[in-house]
């Protein structure tokens, strides 16, 4: 059985998806761009910014789900462009103890509304 996940305060998706979804004892977390819940705008000043906002939309789902990043075991980050990729490796870090979640980070031509970086994750939720 799979339960989806929204937050209270967060945006609401702009397509057909669920932010989060609770299946077993699995946590999907869809992929977060630098959107702020509060204002709707994009948090877009620096690459650090950004990636501290998709952190933050991230964490925000995993609380909603009560879960925390040291829950997390899987992240995909996709970036516009890997000159990204030191930056925001240094802002992720911040987020995550050892042992650290699998990952892989892919460039992409584009991402929605036009962002530089988007983060997915799954974690687990079995004690």
């Amino acid at each position: 059985m799979k339960r989806s996940i929204h937050p209270t305060g967060a945006a609401k998706p702009i397509a057909p998806y669920s932010p989060a979804v609770r299946s077993g004892d699995l946590l999907f977390l869809s992929g977060q761009i630098a959107l702020d819940p509060v204002t709707g705008s994009l948090c877009l000043a620096t690459i650090e910014e950004e990636t501290h906002q998709v952190m933050r939309n991230l964490g925000a789902l995993l609380e909603a789900a009560g879960a925390g990043f040291d829950q997390v075991v899987k992240c995909t980050i996709f970036l516009s462009s890997m000159e990204h990729y030191h930056v925001v490796n240094e802002v992720y870090a911040g987020y995550f103890k050892e042992p650290y979640p699998a990952r892989e980070a892919v460039a992409v031509k584009s991402l929605p509304r036009s962002v530089n970086v988007e983060i997915s994750a799954v974690a687990s939720l079995a004690r």
